[in-house]
């Protein structure tokens, strides 16, 4: 049932209807009775919830589909250069609210009118959102980023679409049972998804396994295996623009002849059985964040985007070469399609692009080769060994022997001319080479993105440095200007405007609205650090926010919350470098002084802590049952009592972030430095009013020099310095032995104190710390504490911090991200399209059927 409507409720809908008008409401109401009735085929009387949910769905996609069609449109008949941003994850989360607010006013307050109607079928509008499942394409900020671009790109008015894989199972929903991460299935589409719509007029063909024919004519790639991939388009509309983008996501099918072998031997079961062989290439994202696995299926997948993806991207090409008689020129190819590589996952594109000019398209190999590196630019995500992608020959001559051809082809002329450039250098050929030789040849995927590639950036300007100093250093002295930073961003409409609206609403009332769509317009908040009226309401606003999430987690985790305590706050996925050890440490250390002192003075701290390990990663999962034991006996200590509670959210997830952000007071952002390559939930908590305590890494060093270092909690060791200590040594006993409140904190870890049924249970942890730590939680364990010492002593008066740090997230838009990319990278200005807006019904069926066509 729905709770009954408060006086301020009410007063909305009083003036939702001044706004909107008596018909438009009776056209909403209309709508989704219509789409209850006739798409659902349910009346009020069996109706579910979700029901409810998938009726609003639609009726408010209806908004979207006149839009999409005339942005298709105009870009069919304009014909300006299309960018095409390539990522084997996209991290959407849900879309309904997101969509209401990118419709623009006039849409919003009609859908907010749903208000007028919704009390009265006993629902309310968080009850419908609720509804909706999270679209978990992605293991965290690098699908979320991609997530983030698409939006921005709409809003800029890019002619921009976004190809991915529509996976069948997203990243697992995680469950914490006896303190330990268990996995279970995301099986996002059960109930199905309002938001997409599936092509299956687009389904292309892709080819795997087979072997290289050489002919008169050239190569030939044949007796392969099809698998067809069908394209599903999601719509992703711009800010109150009138632009609604694509997001194209492949699902894997096969073909009605697949092992036609099998049946004609009679084993007819067995064929049909045997299609999902080829159906698994889409079935489940790898639940792998920075860590590379290289199995067969994971390169299947990567190859079968990129395939699919090109010949669509030629398919569009051709077709607006209008009048072009005879064969397709390809001279303007570049000029006209920008792909982005996001990460290296969907690198496979490069020599898949030469394979069709070469073997397809008969270019010669110089023209191709000019082509394929003018059209490819490379974003690098990671400086962690682990995380780079090396393919085993043996894999790839196996699955794509005609690539690894055209590889090995790019890698003679690279070191051809390496060899021309540094005489009888055969160190510099081994490092700068595709092919890994030691042990095991593997084909190192990043060398394969540069070189082909016009442009490579990192995605914060430390994480660049990184980058071009260390990581790539031989290929960036080469071509220094090949090399960029493009600092990561956030879209401040999910990111405030939709998990934030009492925030939005108040930064609207000092300094108007353009803000959404320029958000360095927050700079004129400096002068509101000093009202104290504003300094006030910003409080209430942090403190509505916190009563509302402490209200979720007792709800959810039975656990009574002080709302008045800071909520310190810890979420991203669960890593060694990204030391939730440390928090832990701290959150010992905290408890032990409360013990040994139950009187002195101690500011009330609710740590949340939360993220999702990798299913095979041990570490991580031992990080994670530390955290819930020490939580059980924190939470569970009548002398701690309110003073500090520890919590685990489980199944951290993007609707689950728009809950905890406007809460947090304090973002933990504790990486060692050099290992993180920007991070966006930094700019996320900085937007909404938290205070970072972090380390001199990633994005948190321009945060730092925007906001002032002052205005943050800085502490630990800087690059240079673990470049020091890691050539002087680390030595973690030494640091055991000289701080006393770190060996006191670790003994009770290894005596079993927080395991007494099983002392031995953390042994793998502490060993780790002791032994081969390569990120140096003792190192920076006495600084961190002295400044959680600094953040008690602030608490109670840093409201003006606060406006100081929201003033200073404009740099972090990703609108800015965008822009950049499109002036410096893609060769495309952003621009207020004048996209006509949607049609009336009638007329926008007429053009429907000739509109499809261009998509």
């Amino acid at each position: 049932m729905a709770t009954p409507l408060s006086d301020h409720d009410k007063r909305k809908q009083i003036s939702i209807r001044g706004i909107v008008g008596v018909e438009n409401v009776a056209e909403l109401k209309k709508g989704f009775n219509r789409h209850l009735h006739f798409t659902l085929v349910k009346d009020r009387n069996i109706a579910t919830p979700r029901d409810y949910y998938f009726a609003l769905a639609h009726t408010v996609r209806d908004h979207l589909v006149g839009r999409w069609i005339r942005t298709q449109q105009f870009y069919y008949e304009a014909d300006p250069k299309r960018v095409y941003y390539l990522s084997l994850e996209f991290y959407m989360g849900r879309t309904l609210q997101n969509t209401m607010i990118n419709l623009g006013l006039t849409s919003m307050h009609m859908l907010l009118s749903c208000l007028c109607f919704l009390p009265q079928l006993g629902l309310d509008m968080e009850e419908l959102e609720e509804m909706e499942e999270d679209a978990g394409l992605g293991n965290g900020g690098l699908g979320r980023l991609a997530a983030c671009f698409l939006d921005s790109m709409a809003t800029l008015g890019l002619a921009a679409y976004g190809y991915g894989i529509r996976y069948e199972y997203g990243i697992f929903n995680q469950k914490i049972k006896d303190g330990w991460q268990v996995e279970e299935a995301d099986d996002w589409l059960r109930h199905g998804n309002p938001w997409e719509k599936a092509r299956p007029e687009y389904m292309l063909p892709v080819h795997f396994y087979g072997r290289v024919e050489d002919t008169k004519d050239g190569s030939k790639w044949v007796d392969t295996q099809v698998v067809l991939a069908m394209p599903y388009d999601t719509p992703i509309p711009g800010y109150m623009n009138n632009t609604v983008n694509t997001m194209r996501l492949w699902s894997a099918r096969a073909p009605n002849d697949f092992n036609l072998r099998d049946f004609n031997v009679g084993d007819y079961i067995q064929a049909v059985l045997d299609r999902n062989l080829a159906e698994n290439i889409s079935r489940v994202l790898y639940p792998n964040d920075n860590f590379f696995e290289g199995k067969e299926l994971r390169l299947k997948q990567e190859y079968f985007v990129v395939a699919a993806t090109l010949q669509d991207i030629i398919r569009r090409f051709k077709t607006t070469k209008k009048g072009c008689p005879g064969r397709t020129s390809f001279e303007s190819f570049p000029d006209k399609v920008a792909i982005q590589l996001n990460d290296t996952h969907p690198a496979m594109a490069i020599p898949e692009l030469m394979r069709i000019f070469v073997d397809i398209e008969k270019l010669d190999w110089d023209t191709a080769w000019d082509l394929t590196r003018r059209t490819f630019a490379y974003t690098n995500h990671t400086v962690l060994p682990e995380a780079l992608e090396r393919w085993p020959v043996e894999l790839m001559e196996t699955l794509l022997p005609r690539h690894l051809q055209i590889i090995y082809q790019i890698n003679q002329v690279h070191l051809d001319r390496i060899a021309s450039l540094f005489p009888k250098d055969m160190d510099k050929l081994r490092k700068m080479s595709l092919i890994e030789e030691d042990g095991i040849k593997r084909v190192n995927m990043a060398h394969l993105c540069i070189v082909g590639s016009h442009a490579v950036n990192g995605v914060a300007e430390i994480h660049s440095n990184i980058v071009k100093t260390q990581v790539f250093r031989d290929f960036s002295e080469l071509e220094p200007d090949k090399f960029q930073n493009k600092t990561n961003g956030i879209t401040p409409r999910r990111w405030l405007l939709l998990c934030n609206p009492g925030l939005a609403e108040l930064i609207a009332e000092v300094i108007g609205e353009d803000y959404v769509k320029d958000l360095s317009l927050l700079q004129k908040l400096n002068d509101f650090v000093d009202d104290a009226a504003f300094i006030r309401d910003v409080s209430k606003v942090k403190q509505d926010n916190k009563v509302k999430f402490a209200q979720y987690l007792e709800t959810e985790y039975k656990v009574q919350i002080n709302p008045s305590s800071m909520f310190d706050v810890h979420v991203k996925r669960i890593h060694e470098y990204k030391r939730q050890l440390l928090n832990c440490l701290h959150i010992i250390a905290m408890y032990n002084r409360i013990r040994m002192n139950p009187s002195a003075p101690f500011v009330p701290r609710t740590v949340i802590i939360g993220g999702k390990a990798a299913p095979g990663y041990h570490m991580a999962k031992m990080i994670i049952k530390l955290i819930t034991s020490v939580a059980e006996v924190v939470n569970n200590d009548p002398v701690v009592g309110n003073k500090l509670k520890v919590i685990f959210l489980e199944n951290y997830r993007v609707s689950l972030a728009e809950k905890v952000i406007p809460a947090t007071d304090l973002s933990e952002q504790i990486s060692t430095a050099g290992t993180e390559a920007s991070g966006t939930g930094n700019m996320k908590f900085m937007l909404n009013g938290a205070l970072t305590i972090g380390t001199m890494d990633g994005a948190n060093v321009e945060m730092a020099e925007e906001a002032g270092e002052e205005n943050l909690f800085i502490f630990g060791m800087r690059v240079e310095d673990v470049e020091e200590l890691d050539k002087k040594g680390y030595d973690a006993m030494s640091y055991y032995k000289k701080i006393p409140e770190l060996k006191h904190v670790m003994d009770q870890i290894t005596s079993g104190f927080f395991s007494p049924k099983n002392p031995e249970l953390f042994k793998d942890l502490t060993e780790m710390l002791f032994k081969y730590d390569r990120f140096k939680v003792f190192a920076d364990f006495e600084d961190y504490m002295k400044c959680q010492e600094k953040v008690s002593k602030l608490y109670q008066e840093w409201t003006k911090m606060v406006i100081k740090n929201i003033a200073a997230t404009g740099k972090f838009s990703s609108d800015r991200t965008i822009t950049e990319y499109a002036t410096e990278v893609w060769g495309v200005e952003p621009t207020d399209l004048k996209i006509p807006p949607p049609s009336e019904p009638r007329e926008a069926i007429e053009e429907t059927a000739r509109a499809l066509k261009k998509m």
